[in-house]
């Protein structure tokens, strides 16, 4: 080869190198790509949705032997069998829109209705027509999508799915809460039949208290949960026909008074944006 050439090419070489490497600092995402073609991103996109698909997640037994998934933990897989039926079960009162499945011509999915109208639950009946597939299917509903990895097996399957939700623990567990909440008594800790509420409220406030009760050594004064964290009114305690005020300790929103109260006045403000409101015990 003449050395004029082989110079040549060895310049086009270099050129050609140095344009790699620019291109690669410039663009590096375009090089970025295992040897199937794929990118760095997508490669990274395909493990976690693997993760998510292949995890074991939480699975627990229901009623009549229903298996249980909890609902966006991971992507449930439903076992089923030719010759029977799978029955996936949403939550009641849960509108599906659609139902779209990976391979229609061997997997069918039939819908059913169980319970009262208005509460009505939506069943989806899948069945498969051979062993040893696999496919996936998306469920949009009026609250929610399902994404589920549908297997057949040549005779083991799930006859009854369905799904525990999140929001409906936390549902519960905010009503079981507000329920122990309006069947304590606060501040005393003596049993409630050992308290008495024998006491009347007069008066218009924003703050009038919403329950005034004593345990026979101290009154308690149950105020609005608003009133936290504002000035709570001045007590007095009518005696002899005078009002005296009274120190009382304010713990959150119970304003908590070291003796029996027989009638007490509650006041905020002064002149005309003073509040007053009047606490009488039994018939004073």
């Amino acid at each position: 080869m003449n050395i004029r050439h082989s110079r040549t090419w060895a310049t086009l070489a270099a050129s050609a190198a140095v344009l790699m490497i620019i291109s690669m600092v410039a663009f590096p995402n375009s090089h970025a790509r295992a040897a199937d073609g794929v990118t760095a991103n997508e490669a990274k996109g395909m493990g976690i949705s693997t993760q998510w698909r292949g995890s074991r997640g939480l699975v627990t037994k229901g009623a009549d032997g229903k298996v249980i998934f909890l609902y966006g933990e991971v992507q449930p897989s439903v076992v089923c069998s030719p010759l029977q039926v799978c029955d996936i079960e949403l939550q009641g009162g849960e509108v599906v829109r659609d139902v779209l499945v990976g391979d229609t011509v061997r997997w069918k999915v039939e819908p059913a209705t169980s319970g009262a109208v208005g509460g009505q639950a939506i069943h989806l009946i899948v069945k498969p027509s051979e062993p040893g597939l696999i496919t996936s299917m998306v469920v949009t509903t009026s609250r929610r999508t399902y994404h589920i990895q549908l297997k057949s097996h040549p005779t083991q399957y799930m006859p009854r799915v369905g799904f525990e939700y999140p929001e409906d623990v936390s549902a519960k567990l905010a009503d079981v809460n507000a329920r122990l909440e309006a069947s304590t008594i606060p501040g005393a800790g003596v049993p409630a039949e050992q308290l008495s509420f024998a006491y009347s409220v007069s008066g218009s406030a924003g703050w009038r208290p919403t329950r005034v009760y004593s345990d026979g050594q101290k009154t308690y004064i149950q105020f609005p949960r608003s009133i936290s964290g504002q000035d709570a009114p001045v007590l007095f305690v009518v005696s002899g026909g005078q009002n005296r005020i009274v120190n009382y300790r304010m713990k959150n929103n119970m304003m908590v008074v070291d003796y029996n109260i027989d009638r007490a006045v509650l006041v905020s403000g002064v002149g005309w944006k003073q509040q007053k409101v009047t606490i009488s015990r039994g018939g004073l």
